[in-house]
């Protein structure tokens, strides 16, 4: 038991400190700060935790729980990309009033689900970890109350994700029906031999996997929502909930479902490309900043996904290594949209960009480093996020998604150079208030190094990436 204890310390630990602040907040008044402050301390801890715990693969509680390096790495990139999401909104939030002391615990419950969903080898403990973190976000997204269109938002993720974890649950329910386990390996073993029933249980489970991650078809919540709630909600939905549904498709794929590849590589092969093609098509259109990064994230998710359409080894380090930098790309992304203020409100269209350049240089080249990133121009970490996926994908001679995938990049540069172009060659139109928010300011400063630096040592992530247990 106590060893048990040991390997579930993350999730113990932060179960327990979400109990204790969630007692500061209802019997202490205006508690917001404390338990801010308080929840980015777990987050510090729970990391430290995980960095102290052994690295060494283990199942617990009849195999549905593992602790390995694949569920270990995760859940620090879950921790460190909320921990910048939240901290750098701060400011947003007090001054939207959204500073309820329950943010931060509803958030810290978020992550909860997200633990369980990557450590998951049960389709129980699964499907538990995923609702925990889908009730949370439901919560979040209509947070703003006063607000039609966060409460609208919040409805419309609400149907559309509960009519997809309906699918999920169904393929799962299938998939004990047809194999007589909800144990992952069971799983695999008993599709080693034909089982049509247990395909037809999977084309569920990945519409319901492929919504969590907003790819194309089943991306109509994305722009939305993104919109819709509070900045401060959709920079958080655009990172870390994205990182946790990849992980998990990324397990799916090569745990339960590795024995038939034949038959889920050509859906994965039709989500990324239509991904691709819908994210490169669609923002070149859009006129808010945050519609057009919902946009963004599902092209970039269609890169993502093109990595783990291999079915190889390299295709889903290329996929890991993918995210982990598109964390970091969305991070200074949004960090910049919380220092376009002007005179108590914040700018989220692409015009209220024009000219900044003239004003506020610093902010203006962060965002050209940013923007060039998301584009995947060289040398900076966006170029190299997409050149491990296609290296991944030509290595496997997938050369027409290869192609469609390097066609539809150069379409997604229009539109980041049309923001460039707002930025440095239109009219000067606002002068914003940018002093402000020191995190913020520091979130984009790390974002841009990392981004910048990437080059010189990208056989740092690489190394860490190919040490999972998925090498």
């Amino acid at each position: 038991m106590i060893d048990n204890l040991n390997i579930m310390l993350p999730e113990f630990f932060l179960s327990l400190s979400i109990f204790t602040i969630l007692m500061i907040g209802v019997f202490i008044k205006n508690s917001f700060n404390i338990v801010f402050n308080l929840s980015s301390l777990i987050i510090i801890f729970t990391v430290a935790i995980i960095l102290n715990n052994s690295n060494n693969e283990v199942k617990i509680f009849l195999d549905s729980f593992t602790r390995d390096p694949f569920s270990n790495y995760f859940k620090i990139l879950i921790l460190i990309s909320s921990l910048f999401v939240l901290n750098s909104s701060k400011n947003f939030i007090v001054e939207n009033k959204l500073d309820k002391f329950e943010y931060p615990i509803i958030i810290l419950l978020s992550i909860l689900g997200m633990f369980f969903m990557v450590s998951a080898n049960d389709l129980i403990l699964f499907y538990l970890g995923l609702e925990l973190q889908s009730l949370s976000l439901y919560i979040l997204a209509s947070i703003d109350r006063d607000n039609l269109r966060s409460t609208e938002s919040g409805i419309k993720y609400f149907v559309l994700s509960a009519l997809s974890s309906g699918l999920l649950l169904y393929g799962c329910s299938l998939l004990y029906g047809f194999t007589g386990s909800t144990n992952f390996d069971v799983i695999a073993n008993q599709l080693i031999k034909d089982n049509t029933g247990a395909v037809f249980a999977m084309v569920f489970i990945l519409v319901g996997l492929a919504f969590k991650v907003s790819a194309v078809p089943f991306h109509m919540w994305t722009p939305d929502v993104y919109e819709g709630a509070p900045t401060s909600i959709t920079s958080y939905f655009a990172v870390v909930p994205k990182v946790a549904g990849l992980a998990l498709l990324i397990k799916f794929m090569f745990i339960p479902f590795s024995n038939i590849l034949l038959e889920w590589q050509t859906i994965i092969i039709f989500i990324s490309i239509a991904s691709m093609i819908l994210g490169a098509v669609s923002a070149m259109v859009q006129k808010n900043f945050k519609r057009l990064l919902a946009y963004s994230s599902i092209g970039h998710i269609g890169y993502a996904l093109a990595g783990v359409a291999t079915g190889a080894t390299s295709g889903y380090q290329s996929s890991i290594i993918y995210i982990s930098i598109y964390v970091i790309m969305n991070i200074g992304a949004f960090s910049c949209l919380y220092l376009l203020k002007k005179d108590g409100e914040y700018k989220e269209n692409i015009s209220d960009l024009s000219g900044i350049s003239k004003k506020h240089p610093i902010l203006a080249i962060s965002l050209l480093i940013i923007l060039f990133s998301l584009a995947g121009v060289p040398p900076l970490g966006g170029f190299f996020a997409k050149f491990y996926v296609f290296l991944a994908v030509v290595e496997n001679e997938m050369y027409a998604l290869a192609i469609i995938g390097l066609l539809t990049t150069v379409m997604s540069a229009f539109y980041y150079l049309k923001i460039i172009k707002t930025i440095y060659f239109d009219d000067n139109v606002i002068t914003f208030e940018t002093r402000k928010n020191t995190i913020a300011q520091f979130s984009i400063f790390t974002s841009c190094t990392i981004l910048i630096t990437f080059f010189l040592y990208p056989s740092v992530l690489n190394n860490l990436v190919s040490s999972l247990f998925i090498n």
